[in-house]
């Protein structure tokens, strides 16, 4: 296809939605219909060109990032295909930092769903545009009347439908199209040509029923897009009637209230049917922005020079790492030195690609707003800023300092607003080898999967001697241990899953005049306080820089194994009043005098136990409703509210995490595979006496 170069003419978007909603299928006939495959793979039969890793064929969802280009109507898209399971958001949160817009999928009989709540919020925290695309559209119990209603008032956003669907009553009430409320023209695909064309009708009046529900759904729009934008109401109030407003004005003012994300632009289809995804991608090249119009922060601080950040590594055949990098000014060339800001280093850059799911084009250079894949890298991991070179970095941080207001450039991924949230894992397990012939090569296989997954944690437990992983599900873990042995074959095993709790104190513990712990709920990184009463400033203020730091690595190695359960202790802050050191006095002894110190303090007034609470919302059908009741009920479940989603029932209910290990064979089990759940983080908890004794046994195997 004849592709425009220009940077306006390029979209990065992703595609965010609840598991199974029809992400990886609506990627395939994208890519399809733009001619960048000869033919369409599907989930169910493993053969799709982003579900490219085995663990994802043979599970049927989309465990990683995928990043895919291709061309249409003259744009360039850079698409990513993103996982829906929750057991893998962190790699949603890494990819979103370098996107500049998102389509959001839902199932049309199913509207908003829980884990679309989980990636729009996400979505929101990076400020991206959005389209909202109705999918499944030809199930019998699709329903886009409640898709829009849920848009509203789960997403709290204004859904603007800018398609009707169209239904075929003589074949029984099949899906057939849509209609385009911009043009108002009947949109009609072939199926029997796999989708491929499609013919525009206009709608005419004489068509009674089916013109009315239009020219009253388009004035609807209309008065909606007027409300959210001024050019729009000038425009109306100019021409004195909502029907004379032209195409070409309304799809201006859509464009302006998306980019503003004051509204919603909603289409709709069914991908698997092969109906309405032209239209979807069209909507993108309308609607969403180009690189020019998002992170222009970054343009403007670095100019000509490269500045690209790093969202993605993978290691190939032959176990060499290649690093993902979306360019937001300059250009990526082959074989150039970069310099990474985040690590303040320089690195030496290989092979320059651009990637096609698991295939990918060696090419001299990618331009500004594209997504690179680079060979090479050593020591570039995830969320890390590179440039051209240490000059160019120090100028682009002075400028946006201007740009802020600021005078602190301590924090580089505070200043550039490109830092990754990683969530703390909520399951531990430990793994062993084999044999120990295999040690090493197991040592190397964690290295590479932990530096392609950040949510996934690699931990030496220092009384045991054992390797212990952490992750965010039962599925995640059960992923790697699967990925060892496929890509590294190495078969591990893995003990049992163990519940990531923490510890707490309940009231204020004082030392007689050197150290007081204090309880506080609204900790979030400082975990050591300094004494500065008229009593003790002089003292702390006579603490050396390299005595402190000391101090703080007691604290930190102490915080970190509480003495219950050798868990993180949270919520509780050290306030210290004043320090004493001899001459000669080594940091170690220091750090070591006070971890003993507040270990003491944590033995005497002891800790309890709190537990990670999992959100949980389960879909059901009528009869089975008592019977999942029924079995919550024993698992101290806390159900929030029961409602109707057509013959379904959704329960949305709170568990701690210690009560759903197995939970996905007993619910097929106890409703005969009938109902389905998904589950997300919620918060921490304090446990009872008795659940807390419970705990404790489980772990230690004592009472």
């Amino acid at each position: 296809q004849e592709v425009n170069d220009h940077v306006s003419f390029i979209r990065n978007f992703g595609l965010l939605a609840h598991i199974d909603a029809g992400k990886t299928t609506t990627t395939e006939r994208m890519l399809y219909y733009a001619g960048s495959i000869r033919s369409m793979g599907e989930v169910h039969h493993g053969n799709t060109v982003t579900d490219y890793m085995e663990e994802e064929r043979l599970r049927g969802i989309t465990i990683s990032s995928v990043a895919v280009t291709l061309l249409w109507d003259k744009h360039r898209f850079n698409l990513v295909d993103t996982p829906g399971h929750i057991d893998f958001t962190m790699e949603v949160e890494q990819t979103l930092g370098i996107l500049d817009g998102v389509v959001v999928i839902l199932d049309g009989s199913a509207g908003v769903e829980a884990q679309t709540m989980t990636v729009w919020r996400q979505a929101d925290r990076y400020t991206l545009p959005s389209i909202i695309y109705v999918n499944k559209m030809d199930r019998n119990d699709a329903n886009f009347s409640m898709c829009l209603d849920s848009i509203q008032l789960k997403l709290g956003t204004v859904p603007l439908p800018i398609q009707l669907p169209v239904y075929e009553s003589q074949n029984g009430c099949s899906f057939q199209g849509v209609i385009d409320l911009i043009t108002m023209e009947k949109l009609v695909w072939d199926t029997n040509k796999r989708g491929l064309t499609y013919k525009r009708i206009s709608l005419d009046p004489a068509e009674d029923e089916l013109w009315k529900e239009a020219a009253h759904a388009r004035t609807k729009l209309v008065e909606q897009v007027a409300d959210l934008d001024d050019h729009l109401a000038e425009v109306v109030i100019r021409q004195e009637n909502l029907e004379y407003v032209s195409s070409n004005e309304l799809v201006e003012s859509l464009r302006r209230v998306t980019l503003a994300k004051l509204g919603v632009p909603v289409v709709c289809g069914s991908s698997y049917k092969n109906v309405g995804v032209q239209s979807l991608m069209d909507a993108v090249t309308h609607f969403l922005p180009s690189p020019n119009e998002h992170n222009k922060h970054l343009v403007a601080c670095f100019g000509s020079n490269l500045c690209a950040r790093a969202f993605k590594v993978i290691h190939d055949h032959q176990k060499r790492p290649v690093t993902f990098f979306r360019v937001f000014s300059g250009k990526f060339s082959k074989g150039q030195k970069i310099y990474n800001i985040s690590q303040e280093r320089s690195e030496q850059t290989g092979k320059l690609m651009v990637a096609f799911a698991d295939e990918s084009e060696e090419v001299s250079e990618v331009l500004c707003g594209n997504i690179a894949a680079i060979t090479g890298l050593k020591n570039t991991v995830v969320g890390d800023l590179v440039t051209t070179n240490a000059s160019a970095a120090s100028a682009a941080c002075r400028k946006l300092m201007k740009l802020k207001g600021s005078d602190d450039s301590s924090d580089i991924h505070d200043l550039f607003g490109v830092r990754t949230k990683v969530p703390d894992p909520v399951f531990f397990c430990s793994v062993e080898p084999p044999s120990k012939s295999y040690q090493l090569a197991l040592e190397q296989a964690l290295q590479e999967l932990q530096r392609e997954d950040p949510s996934f944690r690699v931990i030496q437990n220092e009384d045991t001697g054992q390797t212990v992983l952490g992750g965010m599900g039962e599925l995640h873990l059960g992923i790697i241990k699967n990925r060892i042995l496929s890509e590294y074959k190495i078969d591990v095993e893995l003990g049992d899953l163990q519940i990531a709790y923490k510890e707490t104190i309940g009231t204020v513990v004082k030392d007689t005049h050197t150290i007081t712990l204090i309880p506080n709920e609204n900790v979030k990184q400082e975990c050591l306080l300094l004494d500065r009463s008229p009593d003790n400033a002089a003292n702390i203020a006579a603490i050396s820089f390299k005595h402190l730091h000391a101090v703080k690595l007691g604290v930190e190695s102490v915080m970190a194994h509480g003495p219950k359960l050798s868990c993180p202790v949270v919520n509780a802050q050290v306030m210290l009043h004043c320090l004493e050191v001899g001459r000669g006095t080594s940091d170690t002894i220091i750090t070591a005098s006070v971890a003993q110190c507040i270990r003491r303090l944590l033995e005497v007034d002891g800790t309890s136990l709190m537990e990670p609470i999992m959100h949980l919302e389960i879909v059901t059908n009528g009869q089975n409703l008592s019977v999942v009741l029924a079995d919550l009920t024993r698992r101290r479940a806390l159900v929030q509210d029961i409602s109707s989603r057509g013959l379904s029932k959704v329960l949305n209910v709170l568990v701690p995490l210690s009560e759903l290990l197995g939970y996905s064979t007993d619910l097929r089990t106890i409703t005969s595979g009938t109902a389905s759940f998904t589950m997300e983080f919620h918060c921490y908890q304090h446990m009872s006496q008795q659940d807390e004794a419970k705990a404790i046994k489980n772990v230690t195997g004592l009472i």
